[in-house]
């Protein structure tokens, strides 16, 4: 028996009232937790370890396996690339770093707008914005023939774009985000080796979930949510059909 305010309660009446009692949510459907950080932990957890990973085995070649490239290199003697099948490529370069500056870069911007947005979208729509803006960073890399793409900066600028979207919808004064934004576009551009087709990408479809996300209707908000993950879905497979041919 467990003790209540007044007498006594069985575990099963407990558990049973506690089912029955509706989770608060955020204005944007999030679910208000304890801890309201544990996907972005986990996705900076798999980018250290996969870091570590190449500090064991040697960078050049997880760059091999896992790397963004459309096709321009053999492997073992064999064709590899996005556009000779290897289609996870487009999600495991956005977990590859090589350089100390790079990871601890991209994993402070993650951790910081992570901790922001995660709260508030909820779990599961902060981690496909993040992973389907990192495949929309790759779509975008595609687009240029013998570039060979490897970070999670396309993530982080669909961050950015979400971050940028729902503090619109909030009213709230986005001035410091443009700021942030505007550096790092204009980094982008100036920093040799830097895959601004990438970084644009991401920018784009994280602003365009975001936005789908903030502004469905309640009443419907998971549908209208998934929608928008499928859509943006199909556009990646429908530039990927284009490259092929």
């Amino acid at each position: 028996m467990i003790t209540a305010p007044v007498g006594f309660q069985c575990p099963e009446c407990v558990r049973e009232g506690a089912a029955s009692v509706r989770q608060p949510t955020t204005l944007l459907g999030g679910q208000v937790r304890a801890q309201g950080d544990v996907v972005t932990k986990t996705l900076v957890g798999l980018n250290v370890a996969v870091f570590v990973l190449g500090l064991i085995v040697g960078f050049d070649d997880l760059i091999e396996r896992l790397a963004l490239f459309r096709g321009v290199a053999l492997i073992d003697g064999e064709p590899a690339g996005v556009l000779d099948g290897e289609l996870y490529r487009m999600l495991t370069a956005a977990f590859l770093h090589e350089q100390w500056w790079h990871i601890g870069m991209n994993m402070y911007a993650l951790w910081v707008l992570g901790s922001l947005l995660e709260p508030v979208l909820g779990r599961w729509r902060f981690a496909a914005l993040y992973l389907l803006s990192a495949v929309g960073g790759s779509t975008a890399s595609l687009l240029a023939s013998g570039v060979v793409s490897l970070g999670a900066s396309g993530g982080v600028f669909g961050l950015l774009g979400a971050l940028f979207v729902v503090m619109r919808r909030f009213g709230r004064d986005v001035s410091a985000v443009l700021v942030i934004l505007g550096i790092n576009l204009v980094l982008t551009f100036v920093v040799r080796n830097i895959d601004w087709r990438a970084h644009l990408g991401g920018l784009v479809t994280g602003a365009v979930l975001a936005y789908a996300f903030a502004h469905a209707p309640r009443a419907r908000r998971t549908a209208y949510s998934l929608a928008a993950c499928v859509v943006v879905l199909g556009v990646i497979a429908a530039v990927l059909a284009w490259l092929v041919v």
